[in-house]
């Protein structure tokens, strides 16, 4: 009789597929062996590369997306028994969407994840070291992070009232800095 447990994108494909709906497999709670690195790539404009080709299936990013985790040692695809590196040149998603509902702002990736940015998920604005433009960011999960999109970005701005001197937004009963006002943050 031979071993039927799927390993690589296999194992990875059915360990995100046990969890119904839309609910997340619970990847911190597994603490497989380490297996190794997996030519996967999460390009800075968010488009995910297997073996230097483009992952096409939106499906199929979604899945992957839900068994992403970080660890110390950087970005890893997990399964119940294998772990893999991945190499992310930014942030692993993108907020590409934001809008209003009441009191809070609700932002969503380009995977599909929902959040509303408040203490669980605080936005966050570093300025780039290169550009010296703003690098917005939303937390989304478990130190998974999205790199807010500039038009989004921009509509925070637009939203944003000054308080002691910078831009800032509230959500979630939290509020949260754009940047100095009058600076050009955008």
């Amino acid at each position: 009789m031979t071993d039927q447990t799927p390993t690589g994108l296999a194992a990875v494909s059915a360990a995100a597929k046990q969890t119904p709906g839309n609910g997340l497999p619970p990847v911190h709670l597994w603490n497989p062996d380490h297996c190794g690195d997996i030519d996967i790539i999460i390009r800075r404009d968010g488009v995910w590369m297997h073996e230097g080709s483009p992952i096409g299936r939106k499906e199929l990013v979604r899945l992957f997306s839900t068994v992403l985790r970080l660890d110390p040692d950087g970005y890893h695809l997990v399964t119940p028994v294998e772990k893999m590196r991945i190499t992310v040149e930014d942030l692993p998603f993108r907020a590409v969407a934001m809008e209003r509902a009441g009191d809070d702002l609700v932002f969503t990736t380009d995977v599909g994840d929902s959040v509303v940015a408040g203490d669980d998920h605080p936005i966050t604005v570093e300025t780039d070291p290169l550009t010296g433009e703003p690098a917005p960011r939303i937390h989304i999960r478990r130190g998974l992070e999205a790199r807010i999109a500039r038009t989004v970005f921009y509509d925070l701005v637009e939203l944003a009232e000054v308080v002691d001197h910078r831009l800032t937004v509230r959500s979630g009963g939290s509020r949260f800095a754009l940047g100095p006002a009058g600076a050009g943050v955008a």
